[in-house]
């Protein structure tokens, strides 16, 4: 276990069900390692429709827990009219905060492009419906997935998940408003590309991730992981970005209260801890 960050965070993503959470004591069990660590609330997010279901279903078991449900780019082959009906009655639900994750990923070959990217425009109407966060997953498809968000006109709140592009699409997500979530592999010292990138994203435009049960951060890389890994990864771009890791971890918690819309935490006024 990492030590306690001296102000709580959100993981803004990650995947309790495929780390192994099936009941509300699996639920607890996990939250409760992740509070221990100061990682005190968590986003869990859904990538087909039995994800969504259990998703907006375990937010409801937990007051630490909150849902993201959308159809995952390599899955949307056989997104049908049935399940964008299933996923707009789930995002409806109270605790789901986000529409996620959505985009296109052109790493893996599990679904056409041109699939994807009807899904993705199906998903950022929705989002702008129901006045949520897009929630995206972009994995080799920078260039589409921002033509795309410029075409479709972006919802109000938007947030690249496990942010993986350079500084220079990075400065470009900035300036369009957009919000960069950064997972382990910001931690890894050969991602220098990222690492620039992570350097000049705005504290307001920030959140941190664990993307669980993948992405594990530096020292732990390759290990399994969990929501409260998310504390290493504040520790790091804290070093990084060469800021406190105090008024960092309070600057990343607002931007998630901001972009989720969680009730406020008030940040402790002990002496800055670096």
């Amino acid at each position: 276990m990492p030590e306690r960050l001296p102000e709580p965070v959100v993981d803004a993503h990650t995947h309790l069900d495929a780390c192994g959470a099936e009941t509300a004591a699996d639920v607890a069990v996990m939250l409760d390692r992740a509070e221990a660590a100061g990682v005190t609330r968590v986003v869990t997010v859904a990538d087909d429709l039995a994800a969504a279901r259990w998703a907006a279903t375990a937010a409801g078991w937990d007051d630490r827990l909150y849902a993201a449900v959308a159809i995952h780019p390599t899955r949307t082959s056989d997104f049908d009219d049935s399940a964008r009906a299933e996923i707009e009655e789930l995002v409806a639900g109270e605790r789901v905060v986000a529409v996620g994750e959505t985009g296109l990923d052109y790493y893996w070959d599990y679904a056409p492009p041109e699939a994807q990217q009807e899904a993705f425009r199906w998903h950022i109407d929705l989002a702008k419906r129901v006045g949520k966060p897009l929630m995206i997953h972009d994995r080799d498809a920078h260039e589409d997935v921002l033509r795309i968000l410029a075409e479709e006109g972006a919802p109000e709140r938007v947030i690249f998940h496990c942010f993986s592009g350079d500084a220079d699409v990075a400065r470009r997500c900035v300036d369009a408003g957009y919000v960069l979530s950064f997972a382990g592999p910001v931690t890894f010292r050969n991602a220098r590309p990222l690492r620039e990138a992570a350097q000049l994203v705005p504290r307001d435009q920030l959140l941190v991730e664990t993307d669980a049960p993948f992405l594990t951060p530096h020292p732990y890389r390759g290990r399994p992981n969990e929501p409260y890994c998310a504390a290493y990864t504040l520790r790091d771009l804290a070093e990084l970005r060469e800021e406190d890791s105090r008024s960092l971890a309070v600057a990343v918690n607002a931007t998630a209260e901001r972009i989720f819309r969680l009730p406020s935490v008030t940040p402790s006024t002990t002496e800055c801890d670096n």
